[in-house]
Protein backbone atom coordinates (compact mmCIF):
# COMPACT_ATOMS: atom_id res chain seq x y z
CA UNK A 1 0.00 0.00 0.00
CA UNK A 2 1.42 3.37 -1.02
CA UNK A 3 2.10 5.73 1.89
CA UNK A 4 0.03 8.87 1.77
CA UNK A 5 1.91 12.18 2.01
CA UNK A 6 1.52 13.96 5.31
CA UNK A 7 -1.06 16.76 5.20
CA UNK A 8 0.27 20.29 5.16
CA UNK A 9 -0.39 21.98 8.55
CA UNK A 10 -3.02 24.69 8.45
CA UNK A 11 -0.56 27.19 9.90
CA UNK A 12 1.75 26.82 6.93
CA UNK A 13 -1.11 27.27 4.49
CA UNK A 14 -2.20 30.45 6.26
CA UNK A 15 1.35 31.81 6.34
CA UNK A 16 1.91 31.09 2.67
CA UNK A 17 -1.41 32.76 1.91
CA UNK A 18 -0.35 35.88 3.82
CA UNK A 19 2.91 36.10 1.89
CA UNK A 20 1.11 35.64 -1.43
CA UNK A 21 -1.54 38.21 -0.46
CA UNK A 22 1.03 40.78 0.65
CA UNK A 23 3.14 40.38 -2.50
CA UNK A 24 0.07 40.41 -4.74
CA UNK A 25 -1.38 43.54 -3.12
CA UNK A 26 1.99 45.32 -3.25
CA UNK A 27 2.37 44.85 -6.99
CA UNK A 28 -1.34 45.07 -7.88
CA UNK A 29 -1.63 48.53 -6.31
CA UNK A 30 1.79 49.48 -7.73
CA UNK A 31 3.13 50.59 -4.37
CA UNK A 32 6.63 50.75 -5.84
CA UNK A 33 5.74 54.20 -7.19
CA UNK A 34 5.73 55.48 -3.60
CA UNK A 35 9.05 53.82 -2.76
CA UNK A 36 11.30 55.70 -5.14
CA UNK A 37 13.82 58.46 -4.66
CA UNK A 38 11.67 60.82 -6.73
CA UNK A 39 8.57 60.15 -4.62
CA UNK A 40 10.52 60.69 -1.39
CA UNK A 41 11.87 64.01 -2.67
CA UNK A 42 8.44 65.12 -3.88
CA UNK A 43 6.86 64.42 -0.48
CA UNK A 44 9.77 65.62 1.62
CA UNK A 45 8.09 68.74 3.06
CA UNK A 46 4.79 67.05 3.90
CA UNK A 47 6.55 64.12 5.56
CA UNK A 48 8.68 66.46 7.67
CA UNK A 49 5.63 68.53 8.61
CA UNK A 50 3.72 65.43 9.72
CA UNK A 51 6.69 64.20 11.74
CA UNK A 52 7.06 67.55 13.49
CA UNK A 53 3.36 67.65 14.36
CA UNK A 54 2.88 63.96 15.25
CA UNK A 55 6.28 62.62 16.20
CA UNK A 56 5.17 59.52 18.12
CA UNK A 57 2.71 58.50 15.43
CA UNK A 58 5.34 59.06 12.73
CA UNK A 59 7.81 56.82 14.58
CA UNK A 60 5.21 54.07 15.07
CA UNK A 61 4.06 54.21 11.45
CA UNK A 62 7.61 54.24 10.14
CA UNK A 63 8.77 51.29 12.23
CA UNK A 64 5.58 49.33 11.54
CA UNK A 65 5.78 49.86 7.77
CA UNK A 66 9.49 48.99 7.71
CA UNK A 67 8.86 45.77 9.66
CA UNK A 68 6.14 44.71 7.21
CA UNK A 69 8.30 45.54 4.18
CA UNK A 70 11.19 43.47 5.54
CA UNK A 71 9.11 40.59 6.90
CA UNK A 72 7.38 40.08 3.54
CA UNK A 73 10.64 40.59 1.58
CA UNK A 74 9.18 43.47 -0.46
CA UNK A 75 11.20 46.14 -2.32
CA UNK A 76 11.92 49.53 -0.78
CA UNK A 77 14.41 49.03 2.08
CA UNK A 78 16.85 51.65 0.77
CA UNK A 79 14.10 54.29 0.41
CA UNK A 80 12.77 53.50 3.88
CA UNK A 81 16.26 53.93 5.32
CA UNK A 82 16.74 57.25 3.53
CA UNK A 83 13.36 58.36 4.88
CA UNK A 84 14.44 57.36 8.39
CA UNK A 85 17.45 59.66 8.17
CA UNK A 86 15.41 62.46 6.62
CA UNK A 87 12.67 62.37 9.26
CA UNK A 88 14.56 61.47 12.43
CA UNK A 89 18.20 62.37 11.84
CA UNK A 90 21.27 60.25 11.16
CA UNK A 91 21.71 58.71 14.60
CA UNK A 92 18.10 58.35 15.76
CA UNK A 93 17.05 57.34 12.25
CA UNK A 94 19.71 54.62 12.28
CA UNK A 95 18.33 53.39 15.62
CA UNK A 96 14.73 53.22 14.37
CA UNK A 97 15.76 51.55 11.11
CA UNK A 98 17.90 49.04 12.97
CA UNK A 99 15.03 48.10 15.29
CA UNK A 100 12.59 47.74 12.40
CA UNK A 101 14.97 45.92 10.05
CA UNK A 102 16.04 43.48 12.76
CA UNK A 103 12.44 42.77 13.77
CA UNK A 104 11.30 42.32 10.17
CA UNK A 105 14.31 40.16 9.30
CA UNK A 106 13.61 37.97 12.33
CA UNK A 107 10.01 37.44 11.23
CA UNK A 108 11.18 36.49 7.72
CA UNK A 109 13.78 34.14 9.22
CA UNK A 110 11.20 32.42 11.43
CA UNK A 111 8.75 32.12 8.54
CA UNK A 112 11.40 30.49 6.31
CA UNK A 113 12.39 28.13 9.13
CA UNK A 114 8.78 27.15 9.82
CA UNK A 115 7.79 26.77 6.18
CA UNK A 116 10.84 25.29 4.49
CA UNK A 117 13.60 23.96 6.75
CA UNK A 118 12.11 20.54 7.49
CA UNK A 119 11.42 19.93 3.81
CA UNK A 120 14.92 21.07 2.78
CA UNK A 121 16.57 18.84 5.38
CA UNK A 122 14.50 15.83 4.33
CA UNK A 123 15.28 16.45 0.69
CA UNK A 124 18.95 17.38 0.89
CA UNK A 125 19.93 16.42 4.43
CA UNK A 126 22.78 14.12 3.46
CA UNK A 127 24.43 16.85 1.38
CA UNK A 128 23.64 19.73 3.73
CA UNK A 129 25.00 18.08 6.87
CA UNK A 130 28.60 19.37 6.65
CA UNK A 131 27.41 22.84 5.60
CA UNK A 132 24.90 22.98 8.45
CA UNK A 133 27.52 21.90 10.98
CA UNK A 134 30.05 24.44 9.76
CA UNK A 135 27.50 27.23 9.77
CA UNK A 136 26.32 26.26 13.26
CA UNK A 137 29.87 26.54 14.63
CA UNK A 138 30.62 29.90 13.02
CA UNK A 139 27.13 31.27 12.39
CA UNK A 140 27.59 34.60 14.14
CA UNK A 141 30.73 35.63 12.23
CA UNK A 142 29.37 34.36 8.92
CA UNK A 143 26.12 36.27 9.33
CA UNK A 144 27.78 39.52 10.41
CA UNK A 145 29.99 39.29 7.32
CA UNK A 146 27.00 38.71 5.04
CA UNK A 147 25.20 41.70 6.57
CA UNK A 148 28.22 43.97 6.21
CA UNK A 149 29.00 43.15 2.58
CA UNK A 150 26.10 44.55 0.49
CA UNK A 151 26.69 42.08 -2.35
CA UNK A 152 24.09 39.74 -0.88
CA UNK A 153 20.44 40.91 -0.88
CA UNK A 154 19.11 41.49 2.63
CA UNK A 155 15.92 39.50 2.05
CA UNK A 156 17.83 36.53 0.63
CA UNK A 157 20.04 36.31 3.73
CA UNK A 158 16.91 36.33 5.90
CA UNK A 159 15.34 33.44 4.02
CA UNK A 160 18.47 31.33 3.60
CA UNK A 161 19.43 31.75 7.27
CA UNK A 162 16.08 30.26 8.23
CA UNK A 163 17.13 27.05 6.50
CA UNK A 164 20.23 26.71 8.68
CA UNK A 165 20.55 25.69 12.32
CA UNK A 166 21.69 29.07 13.58
CA UNK A 167 20.20 29.91 16.96
CA UNK A 168 17.59 32.66 17.00
CA UNK A 169 19.52 34.77 19.52
CA UNK A 170 22.71 34.66 17.44
CA UNK A 171 20.75 35.55 14.32
CA UNK A 172 19.09 38.57 15.93
CA UNK A 173 22.34 39.89 17.42
CA UNK A 174 24.37 39.38 14.22
CA UNK A 175 21.64 41.08 12.17
CA UNK A 176 21.40 44.03 14.55
CA UNK A 177 25.17 44.57 14.60
CA UNK A 178 25.84 43.84 10.94
CA UNK A 179 23.28 46.30 9.60
CA UNK A 180 24.47 49.32 11.60
CA UNK A 181 27.20 50.60 9.21
CA UNK A 182 25.10 50.39 6.05
CA UNK A 183 22.06 51.80 7.81
CA UNK A 184 24.01 54.79 9.07
CA UNK A 185 25.40 55.54 5.59
CA UNK A 186 21.90 55.62 4.08
CA UNK A 187 20.31 57.42 7.02
CA UNK A 188 23.02 60.07 6.90
CA UNK A 189 22.45 60.43 3.15
CA UNK A 190 18.78 61.02 3.89
CA UNK A 191 19.74 64.22 5.68
CA UNK A 192 21.17 65.53 2.39
CA UNK A 193 18.31 64.24 0.27
CA UNK A 194 18.29 67.25 -2.03
CA UNK A 195 21.84 66.54 -3.22
CA UNK A 196 21.19 62.89 -4.16
CA UNK A 197 20.14 62.08 -7.70
CA UNK A 198 20.37 58.28 -7.57
CA UNK A 199 20.82 55.52 -5.00
CA UNK A 200 24.06 54.58 -6.74
CA UNK A 201 25.64 57.80 -5.49
CA UNK A 202 25.30 56.60 -1.89
CA UNK A 203 27.02 53.22 -2.20
CA UNK A 204 30.29 54.50 -3.66
CA UNK A 205 33.23 52.12 -4.30
CA UNK A 206 34.98 53.57 -1.24
CA UNK A 207 31.99 52.82 0.97
CA UNK A 208 31.60 49.32 -0.44
CA UNK A 209 35.30 48.69 0.10
CA UNK A 210 35.03 49.77 3.73
CA UNK A 211 32.11 47.37 4.24
CA UNK A 212 34.12 44.56 2.66
CA UNK A 213 37.00 45.20 5.07
CA UNK A 214 34.61 45.13 8.02
CA UNK A 215 33.22 41.86 6.72
CA UNK A 216 36.70 40.35 6.54
CA UNK A 217 37.36 41.46 10.11
CA UNK A 218 34.23 39.62 11.19
CA UNK A 219 35.67 36.48 9.61
CA UNK A 220 39.03 36.89 11.37
CA UNK A 221 38.17 34.63 14.35
CA UNK A 222 37.15 31.79 12.00
CA UNK A 223 40.30 32.15 9.91
CA UNK A 224 42.45 32.25 13.04
CA UNK A 225 40.94 29.05 14.44
CA UNK A 226 41.28 27.32 11.08
CA UNK A 227 44.94 28.19 10.57
CA UNK A 228 45.85 27.74 14.24
CA UNK A 229 44.38 24.24 14.11
CA UNK A 230 46.81 23.34 11.33
CA UNK A 231 49.88 24.26 13.34
CA UNK A 232 52.03 21.27 14.35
Amino acid sequence: MTAQPAPVPAGKIVLLGLFALAAGAFFYFDLTQYLSLGALKANRDSLLAYTDAHYSSAVALFIGAYILQTAFSLPGAAIFTLAGGLLFGSVVGTLYVNIAATAGATLAFLAARYLLRDWVERKFGDRLGPIQNGFARNAFSYLVTLRLIPVFPFFLINLVSGLTRIRLGAYVLATALGTIPGTFVYANAGRQLGTINSLGEIASPRVLGAFALLGLLALAPILYRKFAGRQP
